[in-house]
């Protein structure tokens, strides 16, 4: 016992002494912040619906998109990319939109194609 005792009182010795040179950080995290994430989630949500709807998907892939690199596409999308699609979504006539909707989603992924962000696109080559 006595030979457990000694390398534990050393290694706990070693421990005070190194414990308080080590900083804890802690921040608040303020309210704008948490409403900020919400809000990329809901608009994220909110294009995933409308990408499951069946004439959405038909006019993708009418495109050459499949449904899945596109949804691929969204979940990547930053939270301002987001929030002007979903700005978009909201000027858009109610019931007549969803063609509107779907040229907004492919201007977004030929601008990324043209940045070399994506390679959905065969026609569309990254600027260099």
């Amino acid at each position: 016992m006595r030979y457990t005792q000694q390398p534990m009182a050393w290694f706990l010795s070693f421990l005070l002494v190194l414990l308080p040179l080590m900083p804890a950080q802690a921040a608040m995290l303020g309210n704008d912040r948490i409403i900020s994430e919400q809000q990329v989630t809901l608009d994220r949500a909110k294009i995933l619906e409308v990408l499951d709807q069946q004439f959405t998907r038909q006019q993708l892939e009418t495109w050459g998109v499949s449904p899945e690199m596109a949804r691929e596409r969204i979940n990547s999308l930053t939270g301002q990319e987001l929030a002007n699609i979903n700005r978009q979504f909201d000027e858009l006539e109610a019931g007549g939109g969803i063609l509107g909707i779907l040229l907004v989603i492919f201007i977004v992924f030929v601008i990324t194609d043209a940045l070399g962000a994506t390679d959905i696109f065969p026609f569309v080559h990254p600027i260099k």
